[in-house]
């Protein structure tokens, strides 16, 4: 796509330090400024059907086209690096019926991508989040990075909910930590799930919810606005694994059921499907059907070895809105052999 093509295009959101804003909301505009721009000038969209398609008014999107020139970001031809972000976008959200996918760069192909998706997660929560809103998190390494990428801003009547028990030997993850300190940033109130992450027999799971008080939390998740949600793979870099959440004989029997990956502990299949293994009537979290019934679903995931895990889980939710690194989604594409 570089070039001396003779068609305009979008060529990227470098723009001159005088109207440059680096805050989370001038982020997020830059980014429907580049996606407007690409559907128009690459695409070929009309300024009506991307107004649809971005749900936003026309006038919008005549204003956003305007200051994509005014900013020197619609030229002759647009190089390969630039072009890459935006189409990987647009390749997610038609293979996976995305309102929404947030693709960050990395600095080369080794790079940990944790630290990129969870600044892309921080800056979507902090732009997403608002009062009288329900809203369940998951856990793991993403979302623990995510916590350093959110601004606090004023909320009421905000209700945060962990979708997992709890670990009872953490180290450095524990999968009710980042719900409870998201809701410390937003003087939320925090709904946690006081058991283990998984129990000994499907009869203390029954017990505990409907005679130990968790039913109220299971009640709430069904009125859940949004969730976000983050993918373990079940490669020898899993967190649960490393941590010793599990067994090693655990972790093989889930693998020999067919588990490519899990969401809070809800172990899956490659179709996004419950494997069967007595550990997911076991587990002390949120039901998938609860999940996939919310509103919002942002999951949130990527990095080497996890594409089949992401694939599984973009499967079995569903989501709405899906944020990883660049690397992750052509991996994801080429997985489901989708164009882009």
């Amino acid at each position: 796509m570089s070039g001396g093509a003779a068609t305009t295009r979008p060529s990227g959101l470098s723009e001159p330090e005088s109207l440059a804003d680096l805050s989370p909301t001038g982020r997020r505009s830059a980014r429907l400024r580049l996606r407007a721009a690409w559907m128009y000038y690459v695409e070929g969209m009309t300024q009506s059907a991307i107004a649809e398609a971005l749900d936003i008014g026309r006038v919008t999107v005549v204003r956003l086209l305007a200051d994509a020139r005014q900013l020197n970001e619609v030229k002759i031809s647009l190089s390969r690096e630039i072009a890459e972000l935006p189409r990987l976008e647009m390749g997610l959200q038609k293979a996976f019926g995305l309102r929404e996918a947030v693709v960050t760069p990395l600095s080369g192909p080794l790079a940990d991508p944790t630290s990129a998706i969870g600044a892309a997660t921080g800056q979507f929560i902090s732009d997403f989040i608002r009062s009288d809103m329900k809203i369940g998190f998951g856990w793991g390494r993403t979302l623990m990075r995510a916590l350093g990428f959110i601004d606090e801003k004023t909320v009421s009547n905000l209700s945060v909910i962990s979708l997992l028990g709890g670990i009872t030997k953490a180290k450095q993850y524990n999968p009710s930590e980042f719900a409870w300190q998201l809701s410390r940033l937003f003087q939320a109130d925090c709904h946690l799930i006081a058991a283990p992450a998984i129990v000994d027999s499907i009869e203390t799971k029954k017990a505990l919810i409907e005679r130990c008080g968790l039913g109220t939390v299971y009640n709430l998740a069904r009125e859940m606005d949004a969730v976000v949600l983050s993918v373990g793979a079940m490669d020898e870099e899993s967190t649960s694994l490393r941590f010793g959440f599990f067994s090693d004989a655990d972790w093989a029997s889930l693998i020999a059921a067919g588990a490519v990956g899990d969401v809070v502990y809800n172990f899956i299949d490659s179709e996004g499907r419950p494997v069967d293994h007595p550990i997911n009537t076991r587990v002390m979290s949120i039901p998938i059907e609860t999940l996939q019934a919310t509103p919002e679903r942002i999951l949130t995931s990527g990095g080497p070895g996890k594409s089949k895990a992401v694939v599984a889980a973009l499967r079995m939710l569903r989501p709405t809105v899906f944020i990883t690194d660049e690397i992750t989604a052509a991996a994801v594409l080429e997985a489901v052999g989708a164009a882009y």
